[in-house]
């Protein structure tokens, strides 16, 4: 399954929430890899690590492994909005005959800012300054993907994202006074690293 999105719009959240109420899921976070990436380079040299074919191989590579000889549900938030890039990871798994759900989180641009205002990033973050670019590209996915969540709670998300998949969630057992320090522990160990 593969969660979309632009920067801020809570995929990791989403992810991470997916993934306590699916037993024996795992999620694959190919963030990971470009930070890995980024930091083997030169700052002369960095730019975009989706742009390079060796993140992209990097990250088709472990994701056909694992779908091929794992039964696992497979959770992967990551924001893919050039389409050749979409299709030489998602629709190369797809190729290979795997099954891919991909649900891209959608909300209007006032929506996307306030969320990255939420964890802390400004209007000149680089994140903020990649919406349009990221609602453009998702724009150019399949429609029939899009969640608009600009009037949903996570928990509407995660229940609407699981049925699109297919998928029967397992009851939330975290106390509700639990959520939001759970939220933010998901929040600070996805703390960018540039």
């Amino acid at each position: 399954m593969w969660v979309n999105g632009p920067f801020g719009i809570g995929k990791t959240h989403t992810a991470y929430a997916l993934h306590r109420r699916l037993p024996g899921s795992f999620v694959c976070d190919p963030e990971y890899l470009g930070f890995a990436i980024r930091h083997m380079t030169p700052h002369e040299l960095r730019g975009d690590f989706q742009d390079l074919p060796l993140w992209r191989e990097g990250v088709y590579q472990p994701l056909n492994r694992t779908l091929t000889h794992s039964r696992r549900v497979v959770i992967v938030p990551m924001t893919l909005v050039v389409p050749a890039y979409f299709e030489e990871t998602v629709g190369r798994l797809r190729a290979d005959g795997h099954r891919v759900c991909h649900v891209a989180l959608l909300a209007s641009r006032p929506t996307v800012l306030r969320r990255l205002r939420s964890r802390g990033e400004g209007v000149r973050s680089w994140a903020a300054g990649q919406v349009d670019r990221c609602l453009d590209g998702l724009s150019q996915l399949d429609p029939a993907d899009g969640l608009h969540t600009d009037h949903l709670t996570l928990e509407e998300v995660i229940e609407e994202v699981a049925r699109r998949a297919g998928l029967t969630l397992q009851p939330d057992r975290t106390p509700p006074l639990a959520r939001p320090l759970r939220r933010w522990a998901v929040a600070l160990r996805h703390l960018r690293r540039d």
